[in-house]
C-alpha cells in the first residue's frame, strides 16, 4: 500500500517522466507535461501554486448561464488555482460545430460534457486527438482511482476495446432509469364505470372498453389509451409483455440468462402486436400515438375537460398537471395472458461515458487530471449534479445533504440547470445513503420502482458496453435499417393489421439487412464487458 506521503512523491515524479503518446494524424506526437512549471502539487489544494488557465469546450444546458458565472464553478477555481476559459455551447449548437472543432488545429485543452458519441470517441481516441487517461488516473486522480478500483463495472464501462480510457464517467445510481415506462389510469373514471384497479391484462382491456363505451370525456373526445412509442418514457413495453409473454424495450434488445435477444422477431412479440391491432380496431388506442411528439402528447393530459383514460409516462404530475394528478394512479404490473407478471427493463444507463476528455493540445494533462479529480469527491459530485451547498443543498442534522426547495417561480429542474454544471461526477447508491439524499420526487419514484417494478423484472438491461470502432462500423447501417423497418411495421400492424400475411417476409428482410450480425456483435461486446467487470 502506498502511504499518503509516498503518493505525493510518486505523483510529482510522474509529471516529470510522463510522456503521453498522442497520434496526431499521420505521426506520433509525444505530449510533454509542463504542469510542474506551474507548481503542480501531488496532493491537497490548490492543484498548482501558480495560477493556470485551461480552455474547455463541450455542451451545456440551454438554460445554463456562462459557467464562469456559476458560484460552484467559482469555488472550483478558488480551490484549485486553475481558471477555466469556458467555451461550452448549448447541445444543438455544439453538435453543429464539434466536427469543425475536432478537425481544426485549435483544440480546447479538454472537453467538459463532451457531447461525443461512442463512435467519435473511438475515432478520435485511436487517432490521438483524445489522450488515453489511465496513466494519468493512476498518478493524479486518487478520488476516481479509488472508485474505479472498487467498481470494476464502472471501469469496464469507460474502457475502450483497445484497453484505453479516453473519457471519464458521469454516474448517478438512483435505480430509476431502468423502469421509465409507467402506466397510469384515471381513478375517477374507474369509479364512474364501477371497476376496481386492474390487476390483469384482461381487467385493463375491460376498463378501456368501459371508458370508450361511456364516453366519459363527452362529445366523442374520450381517449382510452394514448402513448408515445420509441421514446424514453412513453412506450407500452409492459403491455406487450403482458399480451405476448416477452419483455420488451424501445431497442427491442434485451438480455436474458446472459444472451442478447432481439424481441421484435419472436412469436411472442407477434402475438402482442396482433392483440394491439384488435384494441385499435375497438377504438381503444389514440390514433395520434404514432405521430405525436412530447409537446402534443403532454398537452392531452391538460385539456380543459379530462380526456385521457390511461397513458404511459414516468411522472403523473408532469403529464396531467398538479391539480389533476390525484385523479390518476399507477397501474401495477399486470398479470399477462399466460398468468405471469413481467416488468420490462430498459437499456437506459446510470453509468455514462463522455463526461470529460483531455485533448492532445493540452500542455498540462497532470494538472488537468488533478482538477477534474476534485469533482469526483462525493460532496463535489453532489454539487455538480444539483447545485452548491447553501443554494440548492444543505446539511441535515445527520450531516446528509438534502434539497432546499425551489421557490414558487421556478421548477426544481429549471433551477438545477441554472446552478449545476453537471459534467464528470459519480454519485453511487451508497452515496445516496451516506452523502446526499435523493430529491423528494426521485425518492418517491425509487419507492415505486422497488415495490411495483423490481420484483417483476423479466430481463436484464444491456449494460453500458463500449463498442470498438470496428464493431460500430459493422452495425451502424444495420442498426439504422433495422430500427426503421421495425418502427414502420409496428405502426402499420397496430393501425392497419396484416401481420400474419407479412410476418415471414418481415423476418426474412431483417435477416437480409444483417440482424443476425448485429446481435452477434452486441453479444461479443457484452461478453467482453462481463469478462472485464
Amino acid at each position: 500500500m502506498i502511504s499518503r506521503r509516498n503518493f505525493t512523491s510518486l505523483s510529482v515524479l510522474a509529471v516529470g517522466t510522463l510522456m503521453l503518446n498522442a497520434c496526431s494524424g499521420k505521426s506520433n506526437s509525444p505530449v510533454e507535461d509542463a504542469s510542474a512549471d506551474f507548481g503542480l502539487q501531488g496532493s491537497g489544494y490548490p492543484v498548482v501554486t501558480k495560477p493556470l488557465t485551461l480552455s474547455f469546450s463541450g455542451t451545456k444546458s440551454a438554460l445554463a448561464p456562462d459557467y464562469k458565472t456559476m458560484a460552484l464553478v467559482q469555488e472550483w477555481q478558488k480551490t484549485t488555482n486553475i481558471t477555466v476559459d469556458w467555451q461550452n455551447l448549448p447541445e444543438n449548437v455544439f453538435q453543429e460545430k464539434k466536427n469543425l472543432i475536432l478537425a481544426s488545429g485549435d483544440l480546447p485543452d479538454a472537453f467538459f460534457n463532451t457531447g461525443l458519441s461512442d463512435s467519435e470517441v473511438a475515432t478520435y481516441g485511436t487517432n490521438g486527438t483524445l489522450l488515453p487517461l489511465e496513466t494519468l488516473i493512476d498518478a493524479h486522480a486518487p478520488n476516481l482511482k479509488k472508485i474505479l478500483d472498487a467498481r470494476p463495472d464502472i471501469k469496464a464501462a469507460i474502457t475502450s476495446s483497445d484497453g484505453h480510457i479516453y473519457t471519464l464517467p458521469s454516474v448517478e445510481e438512483l435505480g430509476l432509469v431502468q423502469f421509465p415506462h409507467m402506466l397510469a389510469i384515471n381513478k375517477i373514471w374507474l369509479d364512474k364505470v364501477g371497476l376496481e384497479m386492474p390487476s390483469t391484462i384482461e381487467d385493463y382491456h375491460d376498463a378501456l372498453v368501459a371508458f370508450k363505451k361511456e364516453d366519459l370525456a363527452g362529445g366523442g373526445k374520450t381517449i382510452p389509451l394514448s402513448y408515445e412509442p420509441g421514446t424514453f418514457c412513453g412506450d407500452i413495453v409492459d403491455l406487450i409483455a403482458a399480451l405476448g409473454g416477452v419483455p420488451d424495450n424501445v431497442d427491442h434488445r434485451i438480455v436474458q440468462d446472459g444472451k442478447v435477444v432481439f424481441t421484435a422477431v419472436l412469436p411472442e412479440y407477434k402475438k402482442a402486436i396482433t392483440a394491439l391491432n384488435g384494441w385499435y380496431q375497438e377504438g381503444l388506442i389514440d390514433p395520434e400515438s404514432f405521430s405525436q411528439d412530447d409537446k402534443s402528447y403532454l398537452a392531452k393530459g391538460k385539456t380543459t375537460t379530462p380526456s385521457l383514460g390511461s397513458f404511459v409516462w414516468w411522472e403523473i404530475k408532469e403529464m396531467v398537471g398538479e391539480d389533476r394528478a390525484a385523479d390518476y394512479a399507477l397501474v401495477p404490473i399486470l398479470t399477462g395472458v399466460d398468468g405471469k407478471q413481467r416488468a420490462s427493463v430498459a437499456n437506459n444507463q446510470e453509468i455514462n461515458r463522455g463526461a470529460f476528455a483531455i485533448t492532445r493540445a493540452n500542455k498540462y494533462p497532470a494538472a488537468t487530471m488533478r482538477w477534474v479529480d476534485y469533482l469526483y469527491d462525493p460532496v463535489q459530485s453532489a454539487q455538480a449534479n444539483w447545485g452548491p451547498i447553501g443554494v440548492t443543498l444543505k446539511k441535515d442534522d445527520k450531516g446528509i445533504l438534502v434539497q432546499i426547495p425551489a421557490d414558487a417561480s421556478t421548477s426544481e429542474g429549471e433551477r438545477r440547470q441554472k446552478v449545476a454544471p453537471g459534467g464528470p461526477k459519480i454519485i453511487t447508491k451508497d452515496d445516496f445513503s451516506n452523502v446526499v439524499a435523493p430529491e423528494p420526487r426521485a425518492a418517491e419514484r425509487q419507492k415505486i420502482v422497488q415495490e411495483m417494478y423490481l420484483p417483476h423484472a423479466a430481463n436484464d438491461a444491456y449494460p453500458p458496453v463500449p463498442l470498438s470502432n470496428e464493431e460500430l462500423q459493422q452495425i451502424s447501417s444495420i442498426q439504422t435499417d433495422v430500427t426503421s423497418l421495425t418502427q414502420q411495421k409496428l405502426a402499420k400492424w397496430i393501425v392497419q393489421g396484416g401481420i400474419d400475411g407479412e410476418w415471414d417476409g418481415y423476418v426474412s428482410q431483417l435477416k437480409n439487412i444483417g440482424l443476425e450480425k448485429m446481435i452477434e456483435t452486441y453479444q461479443q461486446a457484452y461478453d467482453r464487458f462481463k469478462q472485464n467487470s
